[in-house]
């Protein structure tokens, strides 16, 4: 089992997953509950294609760190400053449940395992982001992110979510529509870049602010260089 999950980790270090096992369970059951925004039950398809990152707006991967994990150059796969503050902020009020995952984790999560909450899960979780820190660069965690993030119901990556959203490929992103592609990712269900609320829309702001205050996308000038 060892062997054959390093083979697989190394396989998808040049070859792109033809799924995921979210894609497989949302392609055979619709999400169900309270902001769910889904279409039609007749056109859900999986609309996925990986992309690799010099063929995206360099806006994109800086919204995505800019959103989710403002160290992601800098640490290993672990943020434990953000960990034991989720892990605080979790037994304060234990019915809003905060996460403290880096993107190299939720890589492993998307890529690798199936969705849900378990320690066990948790565990294969570790141990796949120790993996992929370790054979993969992160040029290749971010563009495995990018392509496989959900994004709305049935669509997975930047460029099927900016195809569907916004009708242009993920190449002609601007700042404003990566900040809203990247800050609708904690619930993509319920936050709807294409018609965005309030919620989503002080979310934009704010990725975009923290854009800026990286120093724009020179901040990930040597990522899509490598």
């Amino acid at each position: 089992m060892f062997l054959a999950s390093v083979a697989w980790v190394l396989v998808y270090r040049w070859v792109a997953p033809p799924a995921t096992w979210l894609m497989l369970e949302r392609r055979a059951h619709a999400p169900i509950g309270k902001g769910y925004y889904g279409i039609r039950e007749q056109e859900r398809q999986i609309s996925y294609d990986f992309k690799e990152l010099d063929e995206v707006s360099p806006h994109v991967p800086l919204a995505l760190i800019a959103a989710e994990d403002q160290l992601f150059l800098k640490h290993h796969g672990f943020d434990f400053n953000a960990l034991q503050n989720a892990v605080k902020t979790n037994m304060r009020d234990g019915r809003k449940l905060v996460g403290g995952s880096t993107i190299s984790q939720q890589v492993a999560k998307n890529v690798f395992l199936w969705h849900g909450r378990s320690y066990v899960r948790k565990a294969a979780e570790a141990y796949f982001t120790m993996l992929i820190e370790l054979l993969w660069d992160k040029r290749r965690i971010m563009e495995m992110y990018l392509s496989v993030a959900e994004m709305g119901d049935c669509t997975f990556g930047v460029e099927a979510a900016s195809q569907r959203y916004f009708h242009k490929p993920a190449s002609q992103v601007t700042q404003a529509e990566a900040a809203l592609l990247a800050g609708v990712l904690p619930n993509p269900l319920r936050f709807r870049a294409s018609n965005p609320g309030p919620a989503a829309r002080a979310k934009q702001r704010r990725v975009m602010r923290n854009m800026r205050r990286l120093g724009g996308t020179t901040y990930v000038r040597e990522l899509i260089a490598e």
